[in-house]
């Protein structure tokens, strides 16, 4: 008895027609019906009465259909549990982050992940939100920390780490740093200094503006959030970035928040499925990274705010 013989009885029974059946399962009609036939002749009895177009099960076939789904399934669970020990023993995992990030917690679920699975690989890549998302999507990279303005960007899954307000940044002194409240409308007075397209920070001002009809004027873009704000420092323009980035630099700089702008900066872990049982570990180790306490009661924040 062989299992592609179990396969073919149970499509067979389910489709209750040969022909389908040999479609289901990618063969030919008369190859599914020569191998029941040889599964009938061990057994010592006929599975299916034949006498009429469609394949009914016989007295004999109900009682092994049953048993046959059984073996199958037995047989699956079998590969799946060796498919994730050896998925766990060898293999690889691309990681993406975006561009300047420094989330300990991230680095801390993968190093956990290498101490208890040294035989995967880990290859780790910078890049931009929006190309990261993609080549998530495209199975290139298996797990990404990206800035985004959606909850979960379509056709991936994803969780959350941080969801904030966009601000202004300005030197002391500064005119909106004395607002009474600070919109979009008024940065269009001023020149702005902010993250490049393709990062998360700019997605979200962008469809902001958008929903407004404005156009701020965009005079200095960069990819790192110190940057940003050195710039905003010298008096080159109001820097836009998220809320937890901007403490960053307060010493030097006062932060508003864009009152009017509601769409909210995330910062999440993003992928496309988890069959492979290495992500389903690693993705085990981030969230209980992430859920623990930084040290010194910090909060998880990007030095680049999610580009």
């Amino acid at each position: 008895m062989e299992l592609r013989q179990l396969e073919y009885f149970v499509a067979v029974a389910e489709e209750q027609n040969f022909t389908r059946a040999a479609e289901r399962v990618h063969i030919s009609q008369s190859g599914v019906s020569a191998q029941i036939r040889r599964l009938e002749e061990e057994l010592g009895a006929e599975l299916f009465d034949r006498s009429s177009r469609t394949a009914t099960l016989t007295v004999a076939g109900k009682a092994a259909l049953e048993h046959a789904r059984t073996a199958l399934a037995a047989t699956g669970a079998l590969a799946q549990a060796v498919g994730e020990v050896t998925g766990l023993i060898r293999g690889r995992l691309t990681v993406g982050m975006v561009v300047g990030c420094t989330i300990t917690p991230l680095f801390d679920a993968l190093a956990a992940f290498h101490r208890a699975h040294p035989g995967v690989e880990i290859a780790l890549l910078e890049d931009n939100s929006d190309r990261l998302v993609q080549a998530v999507r495209a199975g290139a990279v298996d797990l990404a920390l990206v800035g985004t303005a959606a909850t979960t960007p379509e056709g991936l899954e994803a969780f959350t780490l941080i969801s904030e307000r966009l601000v202004v940044v300005v030197p002391a002194g500064h005119p909106l740093a004395v607002a009474d409240r600070v919109t979009l409308r008024d940065l269009g007075g001023y020149p702005v200094i902010c993250m490049p397209p393709g990062t998360g920070l700019r997605t979200v001002l962008d469809q902001a503006c958008a929903g407004q009809g404005l156009r701020p004027a965009i005079a200095l873009e960069a990819g790192a959030a110190d940057a940003v704000a050195d710039l905003a420092a010298r008096g080159l323009g109001v820097a836009v970035l998220s809320a937890s980035m901007a403490d960053s630099y307060r010493d030097r700089l006062t932060a508003r928040t864009i009152e009017d702008v509601e769409i909210p900066a995330l910062l999440s872990l993003v992928w496309r499925d988890t069959r492979s049982p290495a992500l389903r570990e690693l993705l085990l180790r981030c969230r209980r990274a992430f859920a623990a306490p930084m040290a010194g009661g910090g909060t998880v924040a990007p030095v680049d705010g999610g580009a």
